[in-house]
């Protein structure tokens, strides 16, 4: 697998992807046409040397997709929001236009923003520790402990997902998520980028952001067992304080993983693949129509793949050729 340097996430109905300065959201609306919106934006990390810093970077990341991430998803929305009808506004609906009038929606993106940081923050911190706070009265080992909160955290984000996955916008999102990994596997692998060769592509991707998260449930595991306080509220704080740490340590074997294909990479990289069954699933070739628009608005994938397959593809490739060729005539 070649390294080419897009990601994205998925949206409402759609999917954003990004090369370099560039991101595209490409958007289904309820007409049924696909809409692209590109716009330029220089990552924080190289706004500055210190963001740009190794440990550091992988904490002005994760900032740079929650901003861009937000931002995208806001997007996405307005185009069922404008297809709801001509309803009235309420008065708070009003009162909030009057009082922010052109910033009403970036007061929105960071109220939703500071929101959603407080609820990851009791539901994977505070909560996890509360729990195993309550079985150290029986477990005395500081370092086993540390491993029984390590899963609980892990235990809780995946009934997390499972509950959320069971709304319909979700699901839609999550196969959504499953599209863009798929364009991306079907272009690392030397695959012409098209409905076919994408839809027997893998939904699974060394990258993903639930790949990020669950790496840093296991790095948080291994600082914690030694880095230990008696008192709750302490424990509670070291989680936050050391969080941008762990993050920062979490980001570089992200980035080794996702440039590297060796059998000890690609065997520290299965729990996340393992936990993105959860998070993707497989799309339908709309969705798929939708990813490929997005990633042709902001990636010249002929001339990557011209530099990087000029024999054509990979031997994943080649197989998942012969698939698509097959399944293009049934």
């Amino acid at each position: 697998m070649k390294y080419s340097g897009i990601g994205g996430q998925a949206v409402i109905e759609g999917i954003m992807m990004r090369n370099g300065h560039k991101y595209a959201v490409g958007v289904r609306k309820p007409d049924g046409d696909i809409v692209v919106d590109v716009k330029d934006r220089i990552p924080l990390t190289e706004r500055s040397a210190f963001a740009g810093l190794p440990f550091v970077r992988g904490v002005f990341s994760f900032a740079e997709s929650l901003i861009v991430g937000m931002s995208t998803l806001m997007y996405s929305a307005s185009f069922y929001e404008d297809d709801e009808g001509d309803e009235e506004p309420g008065r708070f609906e009003l009162w909030l236009e009057k009082t922010f009038g052109d910033k009403l929606e970036k007061v929105i993106m960071t109220c939703s923003m500071v929101f959603a940081v407080i609820i990851a923050m009791v539901l994977f911190m505070w909560l996890p520790l509360t729990i195993a706070g309550f079985i150290k009265r029986f477990i005395p080992s500081d370092t086993l402990m540390a491993v029984i909160e390590g899963i609980l955290r892990v235990a809780i984000f995946i009934i997390y997902i499972k509950l959320v996955s069971q709304t319909e916008d979700i699901k839609r999102t999550f196969m959504y998520h499953g599209a863009e990994h798929k364009c991306i596997n079907c272009i690392e692998h030397g695959l012409p980028l098209c409905v076919d060769n994408v839809a027997v592509s893998s939904k699974e991707h060394k990258r993903c952001g639930t790949s990020f998260l669950v790496i840093v449930m296991i790095i948080g595991i291994l600082f914690f067992m030694v880095i230990r306080f008696d008192n709750v509220l302490y424990r509670f704080i070291s989680r936050i304080v050391l969080l941008p740490v762990i993050a920062g340590v979490s980001y570089e074997f992200l980035r080794i993983a996702g440039r590297t294909d060796n059998a000890v990479v690609n065997a520290l990289s299965r729990p996340g693949m393992w936990m993105q069954g959860l998070t993707t699933k497989e799309p339908d070739d709309s969705m798929i129509e939708v990813a490929i628009a997005a990633v042709e608005a902001v990636f010249d994938w002929e001339e990557y793949e011209r530099e990087n397959f000029p024999d054509g593809p990979d031997e994943l490739g080649k197989r998942l050729l012969t698939e698509a060729e097959g399944r293009h005539k049934a």
